[in-house]
């Protein structure tokens, strides 16, 4: 089983807002504002099945949503 990595939308120290892939150190693109930034993410994230985390200025997560393969799927009766 592979590990995915998650988008993560976080503040860039020169200003606006990253997209980065979890354990990344560097951005995959940088944005002006953080709606934009999140756009993005949020299509990354669809696309690649993952998790996608929106954080704050101070880092703290706000926003949390999953795009993956739910690991407990409703039965199917």
């Amino acid at each position: 089983m592979t590990t995915k990595k998650s988008q993560h939308v976080v503040p860039n120290p020169n200003g606006g807002w990253s997209v980065r892939k979890t354990g990344a150190s560097r951005a995959s693109k940088v944005f002006e504002k953080q709606t934009e930034a999140i756009d993005y993410a949020r299509t990354k994230a669809r696309d690649e099945k993952t998790e996608l985390y929106i954080h704050r200025r101070d880092g703290t997560i706000r926003e949390r949503d999953s795009y993956g393969n739910d690991p407990m799927p409703p039965k199917d009766k």
